[in-house]
């Protein structure tokens, strides 16, 4: 079984996470894991709170989500968090950032010399946590190598539909009626 991690914590914004991985879940072999960088329930902006394991217990991921979200105001300089990302992102197969995901990345060091996006609201901070990366203020999402960033909730969930597998089965450009289901 492939592993997704969404890696969370407080203040993160839901949809941010559930959009892409709606899409994500489906694809047939993949189950989804919820991780924080200590373990244990982290709620969200609006109250929603989620159980999560320790992002150091858990293997490699195949995926890894990073999305965004007010917390990662303070996460960007959190240097634990920031170094456990970049431990979970180096050992991943692929890693996907939303929104102010992309700045938690950039300020981990995984980006430099990437193209990528991220919330169009706070594209200047953003912009601010990675000197190196070939930000691209326009782009909806892009894909670098093995990191995808995508701009915000309806992006995350475009990037999500653009990914590799659903791509290789179904043609480029075609989702395979993935989101034709999720309308």
């Amino acid at each position: 079984m492939k592993e997704i991690t969404a890696l969370l914590y407080h203040d993160f914004t839901a949809l941010d996470a559930l959009g892409p991985l709606e899409v994500l879940g489906r694809l047939p072999g993949y189950e989804i894991r919820y991780a924080s960088l200590s373990g244990g329930p982290v709620s969200n902006e609006k109250g929603l709170t989620v159980e999560t394991e320790a992002l150091g217990s858990l293997g490699r991921s195949d995926i890894l989500l990073v999305p965004g979200g007010m917390g990662s105001r303070k996460l960007a300089l959190d240097g634990d968090f920031l170094a456990a990302l970049r431990r979970a992102a180096l050992e991943s197969t692929v890693v996907m950032t939303v929104c102010t995901g992309s700045a938690l990345a950039a300020a981990a060091g995984l980006l430099g010399g990437l193209r990528a996006t991220g919330n169009k609201r706070a594209f200047d901070w953003t912009m601010s946590m990675g000197e190196k990366v070939l930000w691209q203020r326009d782009a909806r999402w892009t894909r670098d190598g093995k990191f995808y960033t995508a701009a915000g909730v309806s992006a995350g969930i475009d990037m999500a539909l653009g990914f590799g597998p659903f791509r290789q089965r179904n043609g480029p450009f075609h989702c395979g009626g993935h989101g034709v289901l999720l309308e």
